[in-house]
């Protein structure tokens, strides 16, 4: 059971009681990731969440603010995405006033004093480069690149070297002014805590907080004719492939069906990919699929990395097992794939971190949150026939897209191999 109230400057709060933890996380949820910027300002979101722990009025500096977490033993940390930013705090219980005073005092007591961000912009530029050089991160960004081309969604989420040089102090405010506003932000509570005791204390938290902006505008993205392969040419080991396609949306009520086609195609060691591409046929030690589902995208990735040379029977392998998702899905099968799929959300629930995160992300995303229980029969009712169906929908060899970062030549024809 969650409780939910909006708050009288349009902030949205809401809770899970678990009376039996001794934590209490707190999350801050707010509704903007990159997807929402400019070329110009490619990174900014991400650039703002780490220059909000930088130091405050009140907490000079970021040592301060992270001391006075770890201090009393939580855990503190941040994260951006393509559509939200999310700040947390995990405590025991008797330290959520504390958790709850320096989670608001870095949203909205920021100092960004010049000399921070420009150290910061080199911390940066420092973590985009870690991108470049770590070929299974770089794989990643580059079909992102052929997923989404021209879009928003295509760019890293850090932006680029050229765009975090370029961000001016004025331009992060005046985004942030926009963006940060209390009824575009969601606050998500989990633990041992009554629901109007958390109202009663983040009202008065964030009484001072009344820039009601109108929820910011996104650019929305069609599917267009894409390139269908990307190579960048490293000279590595192994050879670091993305074979991926457009998926479903975070509104798409099939979206289920897939992320079950998922769970028996790449999750986990009992999957097919990783049965019939690393424990038949020995070719990978890495290799699996995750799916994506946005506002209005979404996409399923398949990852893999592998010996150069073979490249192309690897592609070649994961195609086939593309292909038989087409035909009917053994009973057996599906239902473990519903029974992984259950178990692995009623286990995260013991966690008041991933409560908090359950609520707070449907919740800032949709407007909607589906309980535990209200997902997993939603689960129970996917047939065989929704997984083959959709399969022959969404699996169709014009859509792949194929991005790889190794020693391989640009003269290979892989494109070749695209077929379904």
């Amino acid at each position: 059971m969650h409780h939910k109230t909006t708050l009288d400057n349009g902030l949205r709060l809401v809770t899970t009681s678990m009376p039996h933890t001794r934590s209490i996380s707190l999350s801050f949820f707010v509704g903007v990731g990159s997807r929402y910027e400019t070329e110009a300002l490619a990174g900014v979101s991400h650039f703002i969440e780490h220059l909000c722990f930088k130091g405050t009025a009140k907490r000079a500096t970021s040592g301060e603010i992270c001391s006075a977490i770890e201090g009393v033993g939580g855990i503190l940390n941040a994260g951006t995405n393509r559509e939200l930013t999310i700040y947390w705090a995990k405590t025991a219980k008797i330290h959520f006033p504390l958790a709850l005073d320096v989670l608001t005092d870095i949203i909205l007591n920021y100092k960004f004093d010049p000399a921070e961000i420009e150290r910061e912009r080199q911390v940066v530029i420092e973590e985009i480069n870690m991108s470049k050089d770590s070929p299974s991160s770089r794989v990643n960004l580059l079909i992102d690149e052929i997923l989404w081309p021209g879009h928003p969604l295509g760019r890293d989420i850090a932006g680029s070297k050229e765009s975090m040089t370029a961000i001016t102090r004025e331009s992060i405010l005046d985004y942030l002014k926009r963006q940060y506003s209390p009824s575009n932000t969601v606050v998500s509570l989990a633990g041992n805590i009554k629901h109007q005791e958390a109202v009663d204390m983040v009202s008065q938290a964030t009484a001072g907080w009344t820039n009601r902006q109108p929820r910011p505008e996104y650019l929305p993205y069609k599917e267009q004719p894409n390139p269908r392969l990307l190579l960048e040419h490293k000279d590595t080991e192994q050879a670091h492939l993305c074979l991926a396609l457009p998926g479903l949306s975070l509104f798409d009520p099939r979206r289920f069906a897939l992320d079950l086609l998922n769970v028996i195609l790449g999750e986990g060691m009992s999957s097919r990919l990783f049965i019939e591409i690393r424990d038949k046929r020995g070719l990978a030690y890495s290799i699996g699929s995750y799916v994506d589902h946005l506002l209005d995208s979404g996409a399923m990735t398949i990852y893999a990395g592998v010996e150069p040379k073979n490249l192309p029977v690897t592609i070649q392998a994961v195609l086939e097992q593309l292909a038989l998702l087409k035909e009917p899905i053994p009973e057996t099968e599906l239902s473990k794939a519903k029974e992984l799929t259950k178990g692995r959300m009623l286990l995260r629930m013991e966690d008041t971190r991933d409560v908090s995160g359950w609520m707070g992300g449907q919740e800032v995303l949709t407007g909607h949150i589906l309980s535990v229980d209200q997902v997993a029969g939603i689960i129970d009712a996917v047939t065989g026939d929704d997984i083959m169906q959709l399969a022959r929908e969404l699996l169709v060899g014009e859509r792949l897209r194929l991005a790889v970062v190794g020693p391989v030549s640009k003269e290979e024809p892989l494109e070749e191999l695209l077929k379904l």
